[in-house]
Formats: C-alpha cells, sequence, structure tokens
C-alpha cells in the first residue's frame, strides 16, 4: 500500500492528477493490479494528508484548491520550520551547507516542472541537523499539500527568481551560523510566497484549477 499511496501523492501533487478529479476505486485497483481493499487504504491516507475528499455514497476524488487550506499551510509551515531551523542551525555542518547549495545551483538550471521537489530538498537539507523526526515528518506532509498551489500558480507567476535570491541569502546567514537573521529570512520567505500565491488563487474565476 505505501507504494501506491506515494505514486498517488506525487501524481496529485504534481498536477497529473487534477483537482476534483475522481478517483475511483476499480479503476485504480485494474490500474495498479492489485484488489480494491489497498487502494481504499491508500485513499483514506491521501484524505488524512488533505490531498484526497472522500464523500460518502459519491467516492473519492482529487482535493480541489482552497484559498483557506493554502493560507492555513502557509502559516503553519512558517510554524514549523522556523523552529526546525532554529534547533537545525547550532548542528549545521558546512558540508550540509554545501549540500544544499548544491541543490539550490540544480533549482536554478532547472525548469518548471523540477522547481517543487528541488524547493523541498533545498529546505529539508538545511532542517535535518534539528534531530526533530516528528517535526521534519509534518513539515514534510504541509510541503507536500504546499508543492500543489505552486504547481498550478507559481508557473504564471514571477515567483521562482524571487525565491532563488532568498535561499542565496538564507544560505549565506546559515554560513554565518546567524541564527536571527536566518530564521526572519525564512518567515519572510515563506510568508510571502503564501501571500503571493493566495493572491494569485483568489483572483482566479470561480472553477479554474
Amino acid at each position: 500500500m505505501a507504494a501506491l499511496v506515494e505514486t498517488l501523492r506525487a501524481q496529485i501533487v504534481s498536477g497529473e492528477l487534477r483537482p476534483g478529479e475522481p478517483l475511483r476505486q476499480e479503476l485504480l485497483a485494474d490500474r495498479f493490479a492489485t484488489s480494491r481493499m489497498p487502494v481504499r487504504e491508500a485513499l483514506r491516507v491521501l484524505e488524512s494528508e488533505g490531498l484526497v475528499v472522500l464523500v460518502p455514497h459519491k467516492g473519492a476524488a482529487v482535493a480541489p484548491l482552497d484559498p483557506a487550506e493554502l493560507e492555513e499551510v502557509y502559516e503553519m509551515r512558517v510554524a514549523a520550520e522556523t523552529l526546525a531551523l532554529r534547533r537545525a542551525i547550532p548542528e549545521l555542518s558546512n558540508a550540509q551547507i554545501d549540500r544544499a547549495e548544491r541543490i539550490q545551483d540544480r533549482a536554478e538550471a532547472a525548469g518548471m516542472q523540477d522547481f517543487g521537489a528541488l524547493n523541498k530538498a533545498f529546505h529539508t537539507t538545511l532542517y535535518v541537523p534539528c534531530g526533530r523526526p516528528r517535526l521534519l515528518a509534518h513539515i514534510a506532509a504541509l510541503g507536500d499539500v504546499a508543492d500543489r498551489y505552486l504547481t498550478f500558480t507559481a508557473g504564471s507567476l514571477d515567483y521562482r527568481d524571487r525565491s532563488h535570491r532568498e535561499h542565496r541569502a538564507l544560505l549565506a546567514a546559515c554560513r554565518q551560523r546567524d541564527e536571527a537573521a536566518a530564521v526572519d529570512l525564512l518567515t519572510r520567505h515563506i510568508s510571502e510566497a503564501g501571500k503571493t500565491l493566495l493572491r494569485y488563487l483568489r483572483d482566479q474565476p470561480a472553477g479554474d484549477g
């Protein structure tokens, strides 16, 4: 079932499965050559992550894009990720910062299709030294939801260049082990990204996305 959850999650986050698209258990069972039971369990896991909605007597569908959810997710990201960074900075090695910088180099050379994954990898690399596995799992789950909104909005915005600049500034603060500056940069980085995506989503005609 874990592989099924991972595959469906990736397809929802990437936009291959679009918001509102029905998820028929029998069709998914045929597609993945399995019974309906693991499909049903996988859909329940994805529902708990906010990626799927289960409607009694109607079945499952990919969760719609919701401005209220986006706003809440970015508020939660600020709280969780700044905590992780505070805990991580005293433990960050130069090698780990170098690894994050190499990921950032790749992100700047990559297209939009890889932006979400590389963005997540960059942040995760800086947070891992915090030594808080439950916190990291929470951040990863929020990141999956946030990536859906990036997929459907950031490609239409002048967002990536600003994000890249902010990542470079965050790397510099981490190299200096300047916790206050790094946390302030991260807070503004996540908050402003959320506000930008929220404005875009609210400006879309009803029914779009």
